[in-house]
């Protein structure tokens, strides 16, 4: 059973985790440096407008956080847990970011990633995200390798 609910300060060690651990397999985030606590509650719970965590019984396994960009779009930014994957909670997760951001009268949520990242492209796509616009050489990686970010974008 999934549940839903915001992101609290009292979150951070544990999605920190999922996040790390992410950065760590690179690829798949335009983050490359590990967060540390109080970094990763100012950049990823304070800043955000909405913050979601998804939850089984006994451990958060995702978050994502919306930044409101301004003109009624948001920008988001999904992570489940890599080590132990729960099926269902990146559409959990989306669900709720999806409803809050209606809720706050917004027009359209964006999703930016970068084009090395396949499950992301993919996991967009699969959420009904349509192709928007790239942003050409956008990242530069720790290696030197520059990668475009591709925008989606969900209309609300």
């Amino acid at each position: 059973m999934l549940k839903t609910r915001p992101i609290t300060a009292d979150d951070a060690l544990a999605c920190m985790e999922i996040l790390n651990f992410t950065i760590a397999q690179g690829g798949t985030t335009a983050y490359e440096e590990p967060f540390t606590q109080r970094a990763f509650i100012e950049e990823l719970i304070d800043r955000p407008a909405i913050g979601i965590v998804v939850e089984t019984l006994d451990r958060i396994v995702g978050f994502q956080s919306a930044f409101d960009i301004g003109d009624g779009l948001y920008s988001i930014g999904s992570f489940t847990d890599r080590q132990a994957p729960v099926k269902g909670a990146g559409r959990a997760l989306f669900n709720a970011t999806l409803a809050a951001c209606r809720a706050r009268g917004g027009v359209a949520i964006l999703a930016r990633i970068t084009s090395d990242n396949a499950s992301g492209l993919g996991y967009y796509s699969h959420m009904g995200f349509a192709d928007d616009h790239v942003i050409p050489g956008d990242v530069t990686r720790k290696d030197g390798t520059v990668v475009d970010r591709v925008v989606k974008r969900y209309p609300l």
